[in-house]
C-alpha cells in the first residue's frame, strides 16, 4: 500500500479506547525520535513548527510552512499529515501540489481565519474542491472551530461537520471539544474524529478519549512546548 493507503487504513476499524495516537514533530529530529519510537504515522503541528521557525501562531509564511514539512516527511519513513492552517489562501489545486511535493499523506484544514468562523457552507465548498483536487492522494482532516472561534454549541459543530464530511473530508477534528460533548459528537458524525490531548495530566488520556468516541489522538504543539520548557531548564543549570 501506499503512504496514504496506510495512514488511511490506519483510522478504520479501530477497537474502542484504541485510538491512533499522533504526537506532533517540529523538525526532522523531533520526528526521527517519534518514528524511532514505534509511532506507525506523525502529524506536525502548525504552531510547534511556527515556533521552531521563530514565528506566532499563525504568522508562519507558506513557504517555510512546506519546507519544514518537507524535511520531517523526509526524515522518516512513516506517514506524515501536515497541518497547513486555513490553506494559505492557496487555491485548492495548488495547495494539494504543494503537499503532495512536500511528502505529506494528509493535512488539517481550519474553518475560522483570523479568529472568526467562516461561512460553513462557503469552507465546505473549499474543502470539496481540495477533495476533488486531490482525489485519494491526501487525507483530509477538517477542523470544527465552533469550540475556540464560535459560541460553543455542540449543534453548530454538528451540523459543521456534516458539512465536511459531505464535502468529502476523511476525518472531523472539533479543536478542544469539551470531553463532556465527545459522546454526541461521536453519536452525530460519521466517520473518524480527532481530539487534542494536554500532556501536563490536566487531561483525560487518549485512552480514556479513546472510549468515549475518538477515533484519532493529536497534541497540538504539546510535544514541542515540553521539549523547550526541559531545554529552559538545561540552560538555566547551565548558567
Amino acid at each position: 500500500m501506499s503512504k496514504v493507503d496506510v495512514f488511511r487504513a490506519l483510522h478504520h476499524k479501530r477497537p474502542q479506547g484504541d485510538p491512533l495516537v499522533l504526537p506532533g514533530p517540529w523538525d526532522a529530529a523531533s520526528a526521527r525520535v517519534c518514528a524511532e519510537a514505534g509511532f506507525p504515522a506523525l502529524a506536525t503541528p502548525s504552531a510547534g513548527v511556527a515556533a521552531s521557525l521563530g514565528y506566532a501562531d499563525g504568522a508562519t509564511p507558506a513557504d517555510e510552512m512546506f519546507a519544514a514539512v518537507a524535511r520531517i516527511a523526509r526524515a522518516v519513513d512513516v506517514p506524515v499529515s501536515a497541518d497547513v492552517e486555513g490553506g494559505y489562501g492557496l487555491a485548492p489545486k495548488e495547495l494539494v501540489e504543494r503537499l503532495l511535493e512536500a511528502g505529506a499523506v494528509g493535512c488539517n484544514l481550519e474553518d475560522s481565519d483570523g479568529g472568526v468562523l467562516k461561512d460553513p457552507h462557503e469552507h465546505a465548498e473549499f474543502l470539496a474542491e481540495v477533495r476533488s483536487a486531490a482525489a485519494d492522494r491526501l487525507f483530509v482532516n477538517a477542523r470544527v472551530d465552533t469550540f475556540v472561534r464560535g459560541d460553543g454549541d455542540p449543534e453548530r459543530a454538528l451540523e459543521r461537520a456534516a458539512l465536511y464530511v459531505a464535502a468529502g473530508a476523511d476525518c472531523v477534528y472539533p479543536i478542544l471539544a469539551p470531553v463532556g460533548v465527545l459522546p454526541l459528537l461521536r453519536s452525530g458524525i460519521r466517520g473518524p474524529i480527532n481530539m487534542v490531548a494536554r500532556l501536563d495530566g490536566e487531561g483525560p488520556s487518549a485512552a480514556v478519549l479513546g472510549g468515549l468516541g475518538a477515533t484519532r489522538v493529536t497534541f497540538g504543539p504539546g510535544l514541542q512546548q515540553r521539549a523547550t520548557a526541559a531545554l529552559r531548564e538545561i540552560a538555566a543549570g547551565l548558567r
